[in-house]
C-alpha cells in the first residue's frame, strides 16, 4: 500500500543511511540519527508499509556474473495505442535480459538497459525484443564504455 506520508528529518536520515546499506543494524542507526532502537525500528516498519521503502535487495556487480555487455537501447513504436503500448510494456518487464525500462516522452517511446554477457547474446536479445516485434518500428542501440554511475540511491534532502 502507497499512501502519501510526509517524511520528517528523522525519516529522511534514516533512508540515506539505508540507501548506503541497507543491512545497518538498527542500533547503529539509532545513534546516527539521535532516536531509540525501538523508533527506528517502528519508523522503518511504517516506511516498508507505506510504500516509502519499494524494497530490500542486494546490488551485484554485473561483471560478477560475466554480464560484459551494458547497453542503453531507445525503441520506437509502430503507434501509441493503448493496447499496443500495454502489450510492450508486459514484454519488457518480462524479459529478465532487461534491467530497466522507461516509457518516454520526446521522440522514442521507451528507453530500455540491458545487459548481455557478450554481443552473441546481446544480438539474440535484440532480435527477440525488437526486429521480430511487429509493435517496434525502429531501435537505436548505444553501448557503454564505461559504468560511471550506477544504482538508485536517490537525493533526499
Amino acid at each position: 500500500m502507497t499512501t502519501s506520508r510526509i517524511l520528517d528529518s528523522f525519516d529522511r536520515a534514516i533512508l540515506r543511511i539505508l540507501q548506503r546499506d541497507n543491512r545497518t543494524p538498527q542500533r547503529s542507526i539509532a545513534e546516527a540519527v539521535n532516536l531509540s532502537t525501538a523508533a527506528v525500528q517502528r519508523r522503518v516498519a511504517a516506511l516498508e508499509r507505506d510504500g516509502v521503502i519499494a524494497r530490500n535487495s542486494a546490488m551485484v556487480a554485473p561483471h560478477a556474473l560475466g554480464l560484459a555487455i551494458t547497453a542503453i537501447v531507445d525503441v520506437r513504436l509502430t503507434d501509441e495505442k493503448a493496447a499496443t503500448v500495454d502489450r510492450v510494456k508486459a514484454q519488457f518487464r518480462a524479459d529478465p535480459d532487461v534491467q530497466q525500462c522507461y516509457y518516454v516522452t520526446g521522440g522514442p517511446s521507451f528507453v530500455l538497459l540491458i545487459l548481455s554477457s557478450d554481443m552473441p547474446s546481446y544480438e539474440a536479445t535484440t532480435r527477440r525484443l525488437f526486429a521480430e516485434n511487429e509493435a517496434v518500428a525502429s531501435y537505436h542501440s548505444y553501448l557503454a564504455l564505461d559504468r560511471v554511475k550506477a544504482g538508485m540511491d536517490l537525493p533526499i534532502a
